[in-house]
């Protein structure tokens, strides 16, 4: 019997005067796709850190992560399972560098534009708006109950 290991990533949340950071990518759909920065976790780098990375490397932002969103699981259609950390952040500054090559462009949509890219089916997975959602209940945890060393 083979072991199984999920696929482990991090997406992060950043809300600025009511709209929300996110990258447009094409997945090889007949549309663009819409999601938050997002990515999968590097040996020996930390769950935050990750976080930290993949929204410099995608949308060229420097941001404070705030809160722990929780741990999202997610069975693909394709049959592989993820495990989501999600957090939120608040940009602090524009960095300038070049993006991700998998991004074509970043966005700050609102929540009304999110809705409507959901309805379409150009949201990358049912956990944007999970996110987003969480977020707007105020649905965080404090960062120390992530523990690592």
């Amino acid at each position: 019997m083979s072991r199984w290991s999920p696929r482990v990533t991090v997406a992060t949340v950043i809300e600025r005067a009511g709209r929300f950071l996110m990258v447009e990518e094409d997945r090889g759909g007949p549309h663009t796709v819409f999601n938050q920065p997002a990515g999968h976790l590097e040996s020996g780098e930390g769950i935050r850190a990750a976080a930290e990375r993949e929204v410099r490397e995608e949308t060229a932002w420097h941001v404070g992560i705030t809160d722990y969103l929780g741990l999202y699981v997610y069975r693909a259609p394709d049959g592989l399972t993820f495990h989501s950390h999600g957090f939120s952040g608040m940009a602090l500054a524009h960095l300038g560098n070049d993006l991700d090559r998998d991004i074509l462009a970043t966005h700050w949509l609102t929540f009304d534009e999110l809705e409507d890219l959901e309805r379409a089916g150009r949201l990358r997975s049912p956990l944007v708006m999970r996110r987003i959602r969480d977020v707007q209940r105020g649905r965080t945890f404090p960062l120390d109950v992530i523990q690592e060393r």
